[in-house]
């Protein structure tokens, strides 16, 4: 660990990226400073809201059956859109971030969205709004002359209106929940906040609000919904670029598992090589550019630099990910990096795509389960092929705040008739 960490908190200085680590911590300092998220917030703003994060997270049964039953009805349903495509050229994309933010939806809200509600489709633009402008040249010009911007037409005042889609959305949704008033019974997310609020009520020092609330759910919405999401697409474009890799997969969950048997989170034991190249995809087509920036609380001297108090730090994941000092084969695909010479499965202390320490990502056990049990039902009904003509799928990545793929289209041929 002391190692990982060393190489992370090296990865601070980001040689080949400054312009946008720059921006991005112009932009962060902004958002830490007044932000009552769970990501964007600091002392003890940040240890109330991660606190009801995670604590409503285990409540909602997090690694518990209840809450993969949910995650297992949503890949489902994606198995069978999917299905509708009778092995014809797609783009997986809409399936894939209806299904992922529906298990937000449901954990947010208690409750999941047909695809085609035209509110829930609202969301999910405003998100890849969002997502698609950070980085952007208007998004420098954004953080270099907010005033001056905010008069001056372009992509950045879709941006702010999509920001203010997602809180309006997540404060109809509050305000139902004030109606129903099932506080006596919670069943989500928003049930369980309202009540530590009226339990702090009479705390002078609790930052428990309804504009924290919708800021922690826009977190969830953005962080969860966009991640898994990523990983994913990735997931699905590495697989079928590598067809031995994937069939390796197949014939694993085949031989571990009947037809008719579900499989759940718990089962990764029993699937050594899948949850190898599971591990192997997330650290080679890692989902963030940098981690987010964070706050130094004293001076503090690391290998000769010295960092003073309230100094802005932006870890470089990636410096520990792609360090070819710690993985054989950096920057190919490559599953037997977890993999041990008897072919089991092993823990490494270098994989750090969540994070490290005591600000690791709140949702990294629900991203962990979702990715498992969405890719394990997509490899049990489908292989993925490349469609009449294609050689390659593009693994070069879009640099952006999030390294996502370039548009492409797979064929899903069923396995069973």
């Amino acid at each position: 660990m002391e190692r990982a960490l060393s190489h992370a908190s090296a990865g601070a200085a980001i040689t080949n990226r400054k312009s946008l680590a720059r921006i991005f911590i112009q932009l962060s300092f902004d958002l830490i400073k007044e932000n009552g998220s769970i990501i964007f917030s600091n002392g003890h703003v940040w240890k109330q809201q991660r606190h009801i994060g995670i604590t409503t997270l285990r409540k909602l049964g997090l690694g518990k059956k209840s809450t993969e039953h949910q995650i297992e009805d949503a890949a489902q349903t994606l198995v069978e859109t999917f299905k509708k495509t009778k092995g014809q050229p797609f783009d997986p994309s809409i399936p894939v971030i209806n299904a992922v933010s529906n298990v937000i939806c449901a954990l947010s809200f208690g409750h999941q969205f047909e695809p085609e509600d035209e509110n829930f489709q609202k969301l999910i633009k405003a998100s890849e709004i969002i997502v698609k402008f950070s980085g952007s040249f208007f998004y420098v010009m954004f953080i270099m002359f907010p005033r001056l911007m905010n008069y001056l037409p372009g992509p950045h005042q879709d941006a702010l209106a999509s920001i203010e889609v997602i809180n309006s959305f997540a404060k109809q949704e509050i305000e139902k929940h004030k109606e129903s008033s099932c506080l006596h019974e919670p069943q989500d997310f928003i049930d369980h906040y309202l009540l530590q609020m009226e339990k702090s009520r009479n705390d002078i020092n609790s930052t428990y609000n309804e504009d924290n609330l919708a800021r922690c759910i826009s977190d969830f919405f953005g962080a969860g919904s966009e991640t898994t999401f990523t990983v994913l697409k990735w997931a699905l474009l590495l697989l079928t670029n590598h067809p031995d890799i994937q069939e390796k997969v197949q014939k694993e969950i085949e031989e571990a598992f009947s037809s008719s048997v579900s499989i759940s989170y718990q089962d990764r034991k029993k699937l050594p090589y899948t949850n190898a190249v599971i591990h192997e995809i997330q650290r080679l087509k890692y989902v963030f550019l940098v981690g987010i920036p964070r706050q130094s609380t004293k001076d503090v001297t690391m290998k000769g630099y010295h960092i003073p108090k309230s100094t802005l730090i932006l870890p470089d994941l990636r410096s520990v990910l792609l360090d070819p000092e710690q993985w054989e084969t950096p920057t190919e695909f490559n599953p037997n990096h977890f993999l041990d010479k008897d072919g089991k499965f092993m823990e490494r202390e270098e994989f750090l795509p969540f994070g490290i320490g005591k600000r690791i990502c709140v949702g990294e056990q629900l991203a962990r389960i979702e990715i498992f049990i969405f890719l394990t039902n997509l490899l049990r009904a489908f292989s993925f092929r490349l469609p009449e003509g294609v050689k390659e799928l593009n693994e070069a990545p879009i640099v952006n705040v999030t390294m996502h793929t370039h548009p492409y289209k797979l064929c899903a041929i069923p396995t069973k008739a």
